[in-house]
């Protein structure tokens, strides 16, 4: 029976620079914070340098050398920025104190293959680190709105009694006001109506676009394909300007002809605009999903006499649901998000959540527009969830990943 061999200690030469780079990322933030990136670096990189000889000159025990570098972190946190402070110094603390003796130990090995040389195992954990890096740059953003959207003042900015943790500093009081301002409601009901409608054009049509170009005798597919996921590709203020223009003389004929009321014809041409931003979207994932789809199965049922019809309801949508389902979720928050088209194309009377939040920040600087993107944040989420819930039962479906 195999035994797993003891990982040996690494030294100083190893472990010193490893934690002086560790500690120079953290300077660099702490130091921007208060004025100087540089000096922050310099005195972070030296500090968990220090702290790492120290640890290990000493032979200072992991349970006690976790816990003091948590409390030094936790004290200096506390000097700086008061209770913010003590909390996120507090929990760097804690991940150094665990970080110096995951590599101090060599436990950065365990779980790799033995064979793999320090090339290797430095490009593994620098991918990751390039990835988190690249997760924490596109997430901070979103942060920061979400306890701003609770600020008991009217700023845009965290106070110092948000900064201190005082209850009088947070408030409910933007998200009150998006729930009974009349013109926050009225823009949020016009998305409403704008978004679900344009989703199920855009799935309707995207699916039957998705299905067609499936087949390999349609001709110039690849081409029509470039064309129908133009959308997505071309800038939108260009997209935006070609569609003024577009329906502009769609929504004459409908008025000056057919006698169509101005209202309805503005709604109508800003669904049909964000239809055609969502068509992308379901033909991509749509297309995806008919990758692995087997054609067998929809000739077996024409030989038992089932029509076109009947084969793609009873044996062909039911294994590219979960397909249809996500390029709609795509083309929903694609529409409720839309602000560029609906100013080109819509009037005042389909003003949406965006448009809204735009002229707010453009005439007024509400700070109700922190509430409204810390709810369509949520729901964002939600949506990508559901998302990726979805393609997890599509790949199960088609047998490319285990049940």
């Amino acid at each position: 029976m195999a035994t797993l061999t003891p990982v040996s200690r690494k030294p100083f030469s190893f472990v010193g620079p490893v934690m002086a780079s560790a500690g120079a990322v953290l300077g660099l933030f702490v130091g921007t914070a208060n004025g100087s990136g540089f000096v922050g670096v310099l005195v972070g990189a030296a500090v968990l340098a220090a702290i790492a000889w120290a640890l290990m000159q000493f032979s200072v025990p992991e349970r006690i050398g976790r816990w003091s570098v948590f409390a030094l972190f936790a004290v200096a946190g506390f000097l700086l920025s008061g209770i913010p402070g003590l909390v996120a110094g507090g929990l760097a603390g804690w991940f150094y104190g665990w970080f110096h003796y995951w590599l101090f130990e060599g436990r950065y090995r365990a779980k790799l293959q033995p064979y793999l040389t320090s090339g290797q195992v430095l490009w593994h954990y620098a991918f990751r680190v390039i990835c988190g890096a690249i997760f924490v740059f596109l997430i901070t953003p979103i942060l920061v709105v979400l306890p701003l959207s609770f600020n008991a003042q009217d700023f845009f900015t965290f106070t110092p009694e948000m900064l201190r943790f005082d209850p009088e500093g947070y408030s409910l009081k933007h998200y009150r006001d998006f729930f009974t301002n009349n013109e926050w409601q009225r823009s949020f009901k016009n998305s409403l109506i704008i978004a679900p409608i344009a989703t199920i054009i855009s799935v309707s049509l995207g699916t039957l676009a998705a299905i067609g170009l499936s087949q390999s005798h349609v001709p110039g597919r690849r081409a029509i394909m470039a064309m129908l996921i133009s959308p997505m590709i071309v800038p939108l203020i260009i997209s935006a300007t070609g569609m003024f223009f577009f329906y502009s003389t769609i929504g004459n004929f409908l008025e000056g002809t057919l006698g169509l009321d101005k209202t309805f014809v503005g709604y109508v041409k800003v669904i049909l605009a964000h239809a055609v931003l969502g068509v992308p979207f379901v033909i991509i994932t749509v297309t995806a999903t008919l990758v692995g789809f087997d054609r067998s199965l929809t000739r077996a049922a024409a030989n038992m006499g089932a029509g076109p019809v009947r084969t793609f309801f009873k044996v062909q949508m039911p294994l590219i649901l979960p397909g249809v389902i996500s390029g709609g979720l795509f083309a929903f928050i694609t529409s409720f998000d839309e602000v560029v088209v609906v100013l080109f194309v819509g009037s005042a009377s389909q003003k949406t959540l965006p448009w809204q939040m735009f002229t707010g920040l453009r005439e007024q600087i509400s700070p109700t527009i922190l509430a409204v993107a810390a709810i369509l944040v949520v729901i964002s989420i939600a949506l990508l969830t559901t998302v990726e819930f979805l393609r997890r039962r599509s790949e199960k479906l088609r047998g490319m990943s285990p049940g």
